[in-house]
C-alpha cells in the first residue's frame, strides 16, 4: 500500500470515530472506561477557541449567502462551511468522550481526540509529576530526544517518564517510539495521584514480650 493510501485510509478512520464521538456525544457517555479507571479530561485550554472557529464558520456562511449570486457558487460555499463545523463539533464530542484514562491497574493510556491512542503499561511507568510546560507547534509532536507532547491549547500540565520506550502510532499512521510523555490534564494533580501508587507507612514494631 502506498504512503499516500495509508494517509487516506488513516484519515477515513479519523472521520469514522469522529462521527461515533458525536454519537457518543449526544448519549452522554464516554469511550473506553473501564471498572476502577479515572477519566481524566483535557479540553478546558480549548473548548472556547473551538467554538470560537465554528461560530467564525456559521458567520462566514451566512455572509456569503447573502453576497454571492451564483447558486453553484453558494452551494460549493455552503457544502464546506457546514462540512467545517461539523469536524469542529466532532473534534469537541472526541476529546470530551475519549479522556485521558489512568486504569486501575495503574495504566494510563494518552489520548487526544479521534487522532491519538497511546496506552501505557503500568511496569512501564517510573514517575509522574505536575508539571506546566507550553509547547510551540502541533498537538501531538515527536522530539529527537524521545519525548512526546500532547497538548490542549499550546500547554501541558502532566509529565510522565518512562522506564523504557513505548511504542504508539502516530496520527497520520506513522510509528514511533516515546521515553517521556507531556501531555495537558485539566487537573493535573489528580491524575498524578491516579498514577502514583500509595505508599503505606511500615507498621510500628511490636513491644518486646515483658
Amino acid at each position: 500500500m502506498s504512503r499516500a493510501a495509508r494517509v487516506l485510509r488513516r484519515l477515513v478512520a479519523h472521520e469514522l470515530r469522529g462521527f461515533h464521538s458525536l454519537a457518543l456525544w449526544a448519549a452522554r457517555r464516554r469511550h473506553g472506561i473501564g471498572a476502577g479507571a479515572r477519566p481524566a479530561a483535557y479540553t478546558g485550554p480549548q473548548t472556547a477557541l473551538l467554538f470560537g472557529f465554528g461560530f467564525v464558520a456559521v458567520v462566514e456562511t451566512v455572509v456569503l449567502a447573502l453576497i454571492v449570486p451564483w447558486p453553484a457558487v453558494h452551494a460549493a460555499f455552503l457544502f464546506v462551511d457546514v462540512y467545517t463545523v461539523v469536524q469542529i463539533v466532532a473534534l469537541h464530542a472526541a476529546c470530551v468522550t475519549r479522556p485521558h484514562v489512568a486504569g486501575a491497574d495503574g495504566s494510563l493510556r494518552v489520548r487526544y481526540g479521534q487522532f491519538l491512542d497511546l496506552r501505557i503499561p503500568a511496569a512501564d511507568i517510573l514517575r509522574a509529576r505536575v508539571d506546566r510546560r507550553y509547547p510551540e507547534g502541533r498537538n501531538v509532536q515527536v522530539h529527537d530526544d524521545g519525548t512526546l507532547d500532547v497538548s490542549v491549547g499550546s500547554q501541558t500540565t502532566v509529565t510522565v517518564e518512562l522506564v523504557r520506550p513505548v511504542g504508539f502510532v502516530r496520527p497520520m499512521g506513522l510509528r514511533a517510539r516515546a521515553r517521556v510523555v507531556r501531555l495537558h490534564a485539566d487537573d493535573p494533580r489528580a491524575l498524578v495521584d491516579a498514577l502514583t501508587p500509595e505508599r503505606t507507612a511500615p507498621s510500628p514494631a511490636p513491644d518486646p514480650p515483658g
